[in-house]
């Protein structure tokens, strides 16, 4: 997938002048995000009109957004690289990819959740990443570049040594998460393990039958590791800074009635995406350790930088944290 970013970056001219078709004021924004209750900031400022009333309140009325849903990750950067997307809302991995090929060209505005990824099999062989065999399929967003992805390559050089962090890439399949949860569900199905997300992860855990937890991000990374945050084309945020001021402001405001009002939140969550979980059920995997990490501070997004740049996967390696953000972003705790 990422070779046909790359590409696309070439074959647009992109590499030092970044979606030049963009590089003016706009008035119908357009934002892209994944699956799961990862996104519910996402959500609550969609159901909420969040941006446009925070661009109204910065002197911008009459802004409008379109909400786009896509399986992965990769496939939001092909339609940024493509201007078919505005802003995105996703993973690390493909802010950092980005952020390289581009040589700056594309940056964070704010993160929105680090809730703990749960790499789950139903294979009763597979107790830890050791266990896996060549054979042996897991399931990530997309190869390579997901977050899932390189979490697990981190993990993979821990467990097998540094110059083995590549040793389980040849076991990851590209699935989004609805189809790799139907994958597990499916006792016929090759695919046994999936780098989930949530609630996917407690789906699985829940209606799988075998399905077991062998390893989760928190303890790969040391703590929390932001897996979606809003990112755009620099030139955008350029021609356009009351707009991402207002993304920000409208972060906040959805991280504030997650914290603050959880339960609506989770209703306005069901009824953006149509998820039937009962209510009460998404209350409780709430309160699990970890689940409520709507944070607009990048978290944990160096020690990631740090890896794909040692394995050569980044050209570049940022200083901190703000050389991937924009400066909107800039007064923020992150690391």
């Amino acid at each position: 997938m990422w070779a046909a970013c790359s590409g696309a970056v070439a074959a647009l001219g992109l590499v030092m002048s970044v979606f030049p078709a963009q590089a003016q004021q706009k008035t119908e924004i357009s934002l892209s995000r994944q699956p799961g209750i990862f996104y519910m900031p996402t959500h609550i400022i969609e159901k909420q009109k969040l941006i446009e009333k925070h661009a109204a309140a910065l002197g911008l009325p009459g802004i409008t957004t379109k909400w786009i849903t896509f399986s992965g990750g990769g496939a939001q950067t092909d339609a940024l690289l493509a201007g078919g997307v505005d802003i995105l809302n996703t993973g690390t991995g493909n802010l950092l990819l980005l952020w390289d090929r581009t040589r700056g060209g594309v940056k964070g505005i704010v993160a929105t959740s680090a809730q703990p990824m749960t790499l789950i099999s139903r294979d009763a062989h597979i107790k830890s990443i050791k266990d896996f065999g060549p054979g042996d399929k897991i399931a990530v967003p997309t190869v390579k570049i997901s977050t899932q992805a390189i979490v697990l390559q981190i993990a993979a050089s821990e467990a097998f040594g540094a110059d083995q962090w590549s040793k389980l890439d040849a076991n990851t399949v590209q699935l989004g998460h609805p189809d790799a949860y139907a994958a597990l569900s499916n006792t016929q199905h090759e695919v046994r393990s999936h780098f989930s997300i949530p609630p996917f992860t407690f789906l699985e855990m829940k209606n799988v039958p075998g399905a077991h937890v062998v390893l989760n991000s928190p303890d790969v990374m040391g703590g929390p590791l932001s897996q979606s945050q809003f990112f755009t084309a620099t030139k955008f945020a350029d021609a356009n800074p009351k707009v991402i001021q207002a993304v920000r402001d409208a972060a906040k405001e959805a991280q504030d009635l997650i914290m603050n009002d959880t339960r609506a939140a989770v209703e306005i969550y069901k009824e953006v995406t149509g998820d039937k979980t009962p209510t009460d059920d998404i209350l409780g995997w709430l309160k699990e350790p970890g689940m409520m990490e709507y944070n607009l501070a990048p978290q944990g997004t160096m020690k990631f930088a740090t890896h794909l740049f040692k394995t050569g996967t980044l050209k570049t390696q940022p200083k901190a944290w703000t050389d991937y953000y924009l400066p909107a972003s800039a007064d923020l705790k992150g690391n």
